[in-house]
């Protein structure tokens, strides 16, 4: 689009005048040269409508396929046709003369007009092939953004696709899982049905503190020296093992000391110690065992009652 001054120069009032005496002296004489009445009428409005309008695409710049020259070949065009017609009724009515001076209205307001469009015209405005190369510019860029929104959509339009995929496979996902959790708790509930009777429970067996501690009882009550053969007399060896057997059953036994220990002593090392004092000849792992052993049943049960 051009670009205008704000200001109208004297000359446009000049082709307004011209232009409508144009439109005056046309219409009556098409109307009259077809004897049609209102259709020449028509006719005659029609021809003067197009070349004003066409004045108007020229003043704003209007063009075809980019040519800045079409405007102003189509308003001559109309204004030529105008005044053939105008000289063909010049010569049917009223002679050479009347043919020559028809057409003159026309003309001299086509040739006004094209002096009043320059005159309202901007000169610091673009040439026409300045203003075409900045459509150009704008048309590109428009294209481009056209093309920009396109491709984002077209990616929204996947993702939410792809969102589409994903929850209906969390859903499927989901309903499995129930029907798992469902299978599950109908096997559980069909399971002790299914079994047959077995046979009967074995019996507990006995607790290892007891085991334990009776073993301890009977390694330190069986822990002796070596024995000698047997013999006769009083002084034999075998009087002496009698007495050193004596001398054992004599002695308290090791499960004693180890309870005697823990009740008078915290540490079950030094509990070790005192009962190895009492008896050099038990097992030290043996003894250790055994405390162990007590220590843990007095605190399970609350210390001795």
């Amino acid at each position: 689009m051009k670009t205008r001054t704000t200001e109208r120069p004297p000359i446009l009032y000049g082709a307004a005048l011209l232009a409508a005496l144009s439109l005056i002296w046309s219409g009556y004489a098409i109307t009259d040269l077809m004897h049609s009445g209102p259709f020449g009428l028509s006719v005659a409005i029609a021809g003067d409508i197009g070349w004003i309008t066409v004045l108007w695409a020229e003043y704003r710049g209007v063009t075809l396929g980019g040519k800045p020259w079409t405007a102003v070949l189509a308003g001559w065009g109309i204004a030529l046709g105008v005044a053939v017609l105008l000289v063909v009724h010049g010569l049917e009515d009223g002679g050479r003369a009347q043919a020559i001076a028809g057409p003159f209205v026309v003309l001299v307001g086509k040739i006004v007009w094209a002096f009043a469009l320059e005159a309202m015209k901007d000169p610091a405005a673009p040439t026409p092939e300045q203003q075409a190369e900045v459509h150009t510019v704008m048309r590109d860029s428009a294209h481009q953004t056209a093309l920009s929104h396109a491709r984002a959509d077209a990616e929204i339009a996947r993702i939410r696709d792809e969102a589409r995929v994903t929850i209906v496979r969390d859903e499927a996902d989901f309903e499995i899982g129930l029907e798992r959790l469902a299978k599950r708790a109908e096997l559980a509930r069909r399971t002790p049905l299914a079994l047959t009777a077995g046979p009967a429970p074995e019996q507990p067996a006995e607790p290892f503190d007891v085991v334990a501690e009776q073993a301890i009882n009977v390694i330190g009550e069986h822990e002796q020296g070596p024995s000698t053969p047997p013999s006769n007399s009083l002084g034999s060896p075998a009087n002496s093992a009698a007495t050193s057997a004596n001398a054992v059953r004599e002695q308290p036994s090791i499960a004693d000391l180890v309870r005697e220990q823990i009740a008078t002593t915290t540490s079950n090392a030094t509990a070790v110690r005192n009962v190895l004092a009492i008896r050099p000849d038990a097992n030290k792992d043996s003894v250790a065992a055994a405390v162990r052993r007590e220590r843990r049943k007095i605190e399970m049960n609350g210390g001795y009652g």
